[in-house]
């Protein structure tokens, strides 16, 4: 199963969302985002929000035509992002992806980038991965990673979320590295590039943001 979500950010940053429409993917709105679906001929199964960011016409339309919406106060301890991701992850689906989750306020931008550690906090197994037209994002423990070149998306970047990862080595890749031990704040893995088809990447310690992005 494949869960798309799509979030209230920027318009202009979307990807081609008709690139996402496999037959077994399930669509959800969140907020702003909801409206943006339906516009673009795609009916969420599932809405999630305060809806604080659409006004009364567009809320009548997200009402008539969403069955199953979630609505909460303002002011509650999670993000409607959030409370999306987290009935998406209760599904147990393969995939989860995350779209209009870029862009606008900073503080937004960081707190969902974090909400890309939910299934390491959870223990599911789901691939959560966040999509805007320049950027896919995801995190990474340890382990021994195979990453598939993509004329898209030709730089891959290597960012610790933790205070340090451990024996970082990548292989097929422009710029090698063997056993490197990387610190919070290190730049020495960004925009890095894949010369073979296929590259490898692992570390035995930590947590690593991956980011596949095009100029």
């Amino acid at each position: 199963m494949i869960i798309n979500i799509l979030a209230g950010g920027p318009e202009e940053l979307l990807p081609d969302l008709t690139a996402y429409q496999e037959d077994d993917a399930i669509w959800v709105g969140v907020d702003r985002g909801v409206f943006h679906l339906i516009n673009r001929n795609i009916t969420p199964a599932k809405a999630f929000g305060d809806f604080d960011s659409v006004n009364k016409e567009e809320l009548s339309i997200i009402e008539h035509q969403v069955a199953g919406i979630k609505k909460y106060k303002p002011e509650k301890d999670e993000t409607d992002l959030e409370l999306a991701l987290n009935w998406a992850l209760a599904q147990k689906p393969k995939t989860v992806r995350l779209f209009g989750a870029t862009g606008g306020r900073l503080d937004h931008l960081l707190a969902n980038v974090q909400l890309l550690l939910s299934p390491i906090k959870e223990n599911n197994p789901a691939n959560v991965y966040m999509i805007d037209q320049k950027n896919i994002v995801f995190i990474k423990e340890p382990g021994h990673y195979t990453i598939e070149k993509m004329a898209s998306k030709k730089y891959i970047s290597f960012v610790p979320l933790t205070l340090d990862v451990t024996d970082l080595t990548l292989e097929g890749f422009k710029f090698p590295l063997k056993n490197r031990h990387i610190y919070l704040g290190s730049t020495l893995c960004i925009s890095n590039e894949l010369i073979d088809v296929y590259g490898t990447f692992s570390f035995s310690k930590g947590i690593l943001i991956v980011i596949r992005s095009n100029d």
